[in-house]
């Protein structure tokens, strides 16, 4: 099975690399913007390229079976990025992937495509809202996979629930930062809703099935995330508990911290894109029983197992890290008006 991956620099491709390389799959290729500098550089064939570049697109497609597509501009991209990328950017694929007769395609999407519900769990029938360009864009890239589906391409859609696990940093590592050096963290409410996360383990054992199976199984959409998670403030609270200092989640009235949030976010001091602080103190969480009936897909990681999984990693590339920042999953976000409020914790 010839698999092309896009993204494949990303978080979770370079774990989805790592899983298909353990069950035995060798021809597996991938574009990405970022360079590929990962131990496996060797396993796999790579294109430093830009998936809205259709010639790119076209020269990766012959002959291959299954396109998985991670490829995406989160949040913190301008809108025109996002856009481009996250819309544009897919139509591309599958408009040629559909000409090079790929058999299936497996699109990433996100459950932010709910936006902010006034129900919990969630179904994959449930309404769709987008919150901000983000969510708008995987709406209108979801239709296009739902357009390329009825012209006949199998194609999988999964909404997975923020995940975590090894190379992952972004917002993640301001955490894991402060874990690791002995603070207390804040929280934005009183940290009793509950929040699912995922591992990314899960997520590729997802994917994997989305490949493997039946194709009358596989043709939807599906919501992934952790079966297990209690609340937000307990789930957090497994990470200080590792650390092992005796810190504690100091939990704040929301609507005055999202007033600060958001003027810091109006002068560009907010490590938080609006999504996640105007969504943090309120419950999310979604069903995952469709995929797992239809897919036979059972997570095995807790949101706190998730978490501490992903410190411990955190740790032990900690020195690797240092200093570097970014607006993806693979770099820590800056911290910003965080960097004074630590002293504080």
């Amino acid at each position: 099975m010839k698999i092309l991956i896009t993204g494949i620099s990303g978080f979770l491709s370079i774990n989805m690399v790592r899983h298909l390389l353990s069950k035995g799959y060798t021809d597996i290729s991938g574009i990405d913007l970022v360079d590929f500098d990962y131990p496996e550089r060797d396993k796999i064939k790579f294109l430093q390229g830009d998936i809205r570049d259709r010639a790119a697109v076209k020269s990766l497609m012959e002959g291959v079976d299954v396109v998985i597509h991670t490829a995406a501009a989160l949040p913190l991209y301008t809108p025109e990025e996002i856009y481009t990328t996250d819309v544009v950017g897919t139509k591309i694929l599958l408009e040629e992937a559909a000409a090079a007769g790929v058999k299936r395609f497996i699109h990433i999407s996100s459950t932010a495509v709910y936006g902010v519900p006034d129900h919990h769990p969630l179904f994959e029938t449930d309404k769709l809202i987008g919150v901000g360009p983000y969510g708008h864009a995987k709406i209108e890239a979801e239709q296009a996979c739902l357009d390329a589906r009825a012209k006949g391409m199998c194609v999988s859609i999964i909404r997975p629930k923020s995940f975590v696990g090894p190379e992952r940093l972004g917002v993640f590592a301001i955490f894991y930062e402060w874990a690791s050096e002995g603070k207390n963290f804040p929280n934005i409410g009183n940290g009793k809703n509950r929040y699912q996360l995922f591992d990314v383990e899960d997520l590729c054992e997802g994917i994997y099935l989305c490949m493997t199976k039946d194709v009358d199984l596989v043709n939807d959409t599906f919501n992934m995330g952790a079966e297990k998670y209690t609340t937000m403030a307990e789930d957090y609270q497994a990470v200080l508990d590792e650390a092992g200092f005796g810190k504690k989640i100091i939990c704040f009235p929301a609507e005055p911290v999202i007033i600060v949030l958001r003027i810091l976010d109006k002068l560009k001091l907010s490590p938080l894109y609006p999504w996640v602080y105007e969504t943090a103190s309120k419950d999310s969480f979604v069903s995952i029983d469709k995929a797992k009936e239809k897919l036979g897909w059972q997570p095995k990681f807790s949101n706190k197992e998730a978490m501490v999984r992903n410190y411990r990693w955190y740790l032990a590339n900690k020195d690797k890290i240092a200093g570097a920042t970014g607006v993806s999953h693979r770099v820590p976000w800056k911290q910003k008006a965080l960097k004074v409020v630590k002293i504080f914790f």
